[in-house]
Protein backbone atom coordinates (compact mmCIF):
# COMPACT_ATOMS: atom_id res chain seq x y z
CA UNK A 1 0.00 0.00 0.00
CA UNK A 2 1.27 3.35 -1.43
CA UNK A 3 1.61 6.09 1.82
CA UNK A 4 0.61 9.45 -0.52
CA UNK A 5 -1.35 11.01 2.56
CA UNK A 6 -0.71 15.03 2.27
CA UNK A 7 0.93 16.27 5.60
CA UNK A 8 -1.71 18.72 7.76
CA UNK A 9 -4.23 18.47 10.55
CA UNK A 10 -7.44 17.46 10.48
CA UNK A 11 -10.24 20.03 12.00
CA UNK A 12 -10.24 17.53 15.09
CA UNK A 13 -6.56 18.08 15.23
CA UNK A 14 -6.95 21.89 15.09
CA UNK A 15 -9.53 22.03 17.55
CA UNK A 16 -7.17 19.70 19.86
CA UNK A 17 -4.23 22.24 19.52
CA UNK A 18 -6.36 25.25 20.00
CA UNK A 19 -8.60 23.61 22.92
CA UNK A 20 -11.48 24.55 20.95
CA UNK A 21 -14.74 22.01 20.48
CA UNK A 22 -14.67 20.12 17.26
CA UNK A 23 -18.21 21.39 16.17
CA UNK A 24 -16.80 25.07 16.54
CA UNK A 25 -14.37 24.76 13.72
CA UNK A 26 -16.42 22.41 11.51
CA UNK A 27 -20.12 24.30 11.47
CA UNK A 28 -18.45 28.25 12.54
CA UNK A 29 -14.44 28.40 11.43
CA UNK A 30 -14.05 26.57 8.57
CA UNK A 31 -17.31 28.19 7.24
CA UNK A 32 -15.53 31.64 7.12
CA UNK A 33 -14.47 33.19 4.03
CA UNK A 34 -10.99 33.33 4.61
CA UNK A 35 -10.42 29.64 5.70
CA UNK A 36 -7.62 27.83 4.13
CA UNK A 37 -8.85 25.14 0.89
CA UNK A 38 -8.29 21.73 2.08
CA UNK A 39 -4.75 19.84 1.07
CA UNK A 40 -6.38 16.86 1.10
CA UNK A 41 -7.94 14.41 2.41
CA UNK A 42 -6.42 11.81 5.43
CA UNK A 43 -8.97 8.74 5.64
CA UNK A 44 -12.36 10.76 5.45
CA UNK A 45 -11.10 13.90 7.01
CA UNK A 46 -9.87 17.03 5.09
CA UNK A 47 -6.52 17.91 5.98
CA UNK A 48 -5.04 21.65 6.35
CA UNK A 49 -1.95 23.54 6.05
CA UNK A 50 -1.40 24.36 9.76
CA UNK A 51 0.33 27.40 9.51
CA UNK A 52 -2.37 28.75 7.45
CA UNK A 53 -5.10 27.72 9.65
CA UNK A 54 -3.17 29.37 12.67
CA UNK A 55 -2.99 32.89 10.47
CA UNK A 56 -6.85 32.80 9.72
CA UNK A 57 -7.60 31.69 13.26
CA UNK A 58 -5.14 34.49 14.91
CA UNK A 59 -6.41 37.28 12.28
CA UNK A 60 -10.23 36.37 12.85
CA UNK A 61 -11.17 34.86 15.96
CA UNK A 62 -8.74 35.14 18.81
CA UNK A 63 -10.05 37.79 20.83
CA UNK A 64 -7.59 40.70 21.90
CA UNK A 65 -7.13 40.79 25.72
CA UNK A 66 -8.70 43.94 27.13
CA UNK A 67 -7.91 44.61 30.27
CA UNK A 68 -9.86 45.89 32.79
CA UNK A 69 -9.01 47.65 36.42
CA UNK A 70 -10.05 44.69 38.80
CA UNK A 71 -11.72 47.09 41.78
CA UNK A 72 -13.70 49.87 39.10
CA UNK A 73 -16.83 49.69 38.09
CA UNK A 74 -17.77 49.73 34.38
CA UNK A 75 -21.72 49.86 32.78
CA UNK A 76 -22.58 47.46 29.63
CA UNK A 77 -21.75 50.66 27.45
CA UNK A 78 -18.25 50.87 28.98
CA UNK A 79 -18.19 46.84 29.02
CA UNK A 80 -19.39 47.27 25.14
CA UNK A 81 -16.64 49.74 24.20
CA UNK A 82 -14.29 48.39 25.49
CA UNK A 83 -14.77 44.37 25.13
CA UNK A 84 -15.95 44.75 21.26
CA UNK A 85 -19.25 43.17 21.96
CA UNK A 86 -22.61 45.26 22.18
CA UNK A 87 -24.15 46.38 25.29
CA UNK A 88 -28.05 44.95 24.38
CA UNK A 89 -25.52 41.17 24.00
CA UNK A 90 -25.02 42.41 27.96
CA UNK A 91 -28.63 43.09 28.48
CA UNK A 92 -29.67 39.60 26.68
CA UNK A 93 -27.18 37.36 28.36
CA UNK A 94 -28.02 38.99 31.91
CA UNK A 95 -31.09 37.48 31.22
CA UNK A 96 -30.46 33.91 29.86
CA UNK A 97 -27.92 33.38 32.54
CA UNK A 98 -25.02 33.41 30.45
CA UNK A 99 -23.66 36.55 32.31
CA UNK A 100 -22.93 37.24 35.86
CA UNK A 101 -25.68 39.70 37.76
CA UNK A 102 -24.66 43.03 38.02
CA UNK A 103 -21.86 43.85 40.73
CA UNK A 104 -23.79 46.97 41.84
CA UNK A 105 -27.65 47.69 40.90
CA UNK A 106 -28.13 50.55 43.64
CA UNK A 107 -28.81 53.14 40.57
CA UNK A 108 -30.46 52.59 37.57
CA UNK A 109 -27.48 51.83 35.44
CA UNK A 110 -26.46 48.36 36.76
CA UNK A 111 -22.34 48.31 36.86
CA UNK A 112 -19.66 45.15 37.37
CA UNK A 113 -16.32 45.12 38.61
CA UNK A 114 -13.46 44.51 36.39
CA UNK A 115 -12.73 41.37 37.72
CA UNK A 116 -15.91 39.95 37.31
CA UNK A 117 -15.93 41.43 33.71
CA UNK A 118 -12.79 39.38 33.14
CA UNK A 119 -14.04 36.02 34.24
CA UNK A 120 -17.31 36.56 32.13
CA UNK A 121 -14.96 37.39 28.79
CA UNK A 122 -12.65 34.66 29.39
CA UNK A 123 -15.60 31.95 28.80
CA UNK A 124 -17.06 33.92 25.58
CA UNK A 125 -16.21 32.68 22.28
CA UNK A 126 -13.83 34.49 19.83
CA UNK A 127 -15.96 34.07 16.71
CA UNK A 128 -17.25 37.27 15.04
CA UNK A 129 -19.17 37.10 11.84
CA UNK A 130 -18.14 40.00 9.12
CA UNK A 131 -21.05 42.00 7.36
CA UNK A 132 -20.07 41.80 3.56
Amino acid sequence: MVDNQPEGETLREIAARHGRAYDTLRTQWSRHPAWPAPLGKRGRSYVYDPAAVDAVIAEHFTREATTFEPGRLYTAREIADLAGISSATIRADVKKGRWPAADDATQMTHRWYGATITTALAGRRGYKRTKD
